[in-house]
């Protein structure tokens, strides 16, 4: 095409370049919810792993149970963290969409801090029981509801819209980066004094919820009418259900990892199969998480940005061929490597499903419907982990871990069929006009 030339006497004019997307990080509240993020998941993580080793070493010693027997009693920790998650689910994503996020975050916060401090008073004093485990696994699951959704929808709010991607993937390096930190210091901390490992978790959490206080208040989005909390709370998963992109995107998670989860076995493999004990339970949960710590920052420096929705089905088919192999290892190296790529496999779709949801909902539906994202998330990681323990029961803990892997690869090849959304999503670009149903 012929330049048009400019008026005589003048200069020509210069296209200038599209400015690029600042850092999130140059937002100061990023950087105050970024450290707080950091430091209450590597809180939760070490806290996380240290109870199931402990549930699983006091079942097998205090309570002289068989390995299946131990591993069933791991499932229904699982469990226990899902029941209050199934029940307060709408509630929470009610409550981030209604009340100042940053509030329930911090409230979020406090629990778990609570939680740390009494399991260290009574590891401290070994007077660990299976029924005390439990009720405090379930109390973490109360905490876990309501800090999902209010995170999730705060950081739309503190970033500009052309930031958010980079955001989405910077947050994601905090919960990765803290997910490789927080097993390996558990389990070392763990192995020199085990009560010093909730000390080391009270201090993070009490850091992160000041953290919290320093981001200016986000407020929920003014709605024309306020209707009925219980009206509200259907409108969000409604919306989830009508929209089948959403839908889509959200279930594939819940199904593949409900099937291919194989956290919870953990503590089986690192103590009965390759005798790592709990320095090598901390070890598998952060070589997960480190995986998935180099893809997130991959992405934070150079986000995908073509055929996303494909990408995120070939991801999550490798995160359960990850599994079999994982599965059938009897080497700890072998173990360790595999599930280098198995988290690097599901940062990958975590951060394409994120930014997807995210783009896709209005600002009003956001905290509802990221709790029917968290919803869908904490069943397939507690449920999955029931299912995993019950398998472990019958099957033992290897044909466990090795059915479930090859599920998650029938459900993607499932998924990609019955959702052809998924596959023609080509961009993060909305795939529906917002409220539009």
């Amino acid at each position: 095409m012929a330049t048009i030339p400019p008026p005589e006497g003048e200069d020509p004019v210069v296209p200038e370049s599209t400015p690029k997307a600042p850092s999130p990080l140059s937002f100061p509240d990023f950087r105050y919810f970024w450290l707080a993020r950091f430091t209450a998941v590597m809180a939760t993580i070490a806290m996380v792993v240290v109870i199931g080793y402990q549930l699983y070493d006091t079942a097998r010693t205090d309570y002289g149970m068989s390995i299946k027997e131990a591993s069933f009693q791991l499932g229904l920790l699982g469990l226990f963290q899902f029941v209050p998650l199934a029940i307060l689910t709408p509630v929470a994503g009610w409550a981030a969409d209604r009340f100042e996020r940053r509030s329930v975050a911090i409230f979020s916060n406090l629990i778990d801090l609570l939680i740390a401090a009494t399991l260290g008073w009574f590891t401290w004093h070994d007077q660990l029981t299976l029924p005390l485990l439990f009720t405090l696994a379930a109390l973490h699951g109360v905490a876990r509801v309501f800090s999902g959704p209010a995170m999730s929808a705060i950081a739309p709010n503190i970033v500009p819209p052309a930031v958010l991607p980079r955001a989405i993937a910077m947050s994601s390096i905090a919960w990765q980066s803290a997910s490789v930190i927080g097993p390996a210091a558990g389990g070392l901390i763990y192995a020199a004094h085990p009560g010093a490992v909730y000390v080391f978790s009270v201090i993070l959490l009490a850091i992160s919820a000041f953290t919290l206080s320093r981001v200016r208040p986000v407020l929920p989005p003014p709605a024309e009418v306020r209707r009925h909390p219980l009206r509200e709370m259907v409108d969000g998963l409604r919306f989830v259900w009508v929209e089948r992109f959403l839908l889509g995107t959200i279930t594939l998670d819940l199904f593949a990892v409900l099937l291919a989860g194989a956290t919870a076995m953990f503590p089986v493999f690192a103590r009965d199969i390759l005798h790592a004990g709990p320095e090598g339970a901390g070890l598998m949960r952060a070589a997960v998480a480190f995986g998935s710590v180099g893809v997130a920052v991959g992405l934070a420096i150079r986000p995908i940005e073509r055929n996303v929705g494909v990408k995120m089905l070939w991801a999550v088919a490798a995160f359960g061929a990850g599994t079999v192999i994982f599965g059938l290892s009897t080497n700890l190296l072998l173990s360790l490597g595999v599930l280098v790529i198995m988290g690097a496999a599901d940062m990958f779709s975590v951060f394409v499903r994120g930014t997807l949801i995210q783009l896709n909902t209005p600002d009003h539906m956001r905290g509802r419907v990221s709790a029917a994202s968290g919803l869908a998330i904490s069943a397939s990681n507690e449920l999955g982990e029931m299912r995993a323990g019950a398998m472990a029961a019958a099957l033992g803990p290897v044909g466990a871990v090795v059915i479930g892997g090859a599920g998650a690869i029938g459900v993607t090849a499932l998924w990609a069929w019955l959702f052809p959304e998924l596959r023609r999503a080509r961009t993060f670009e909305p795939q529906f006009k917002a409220g539009s149903s």
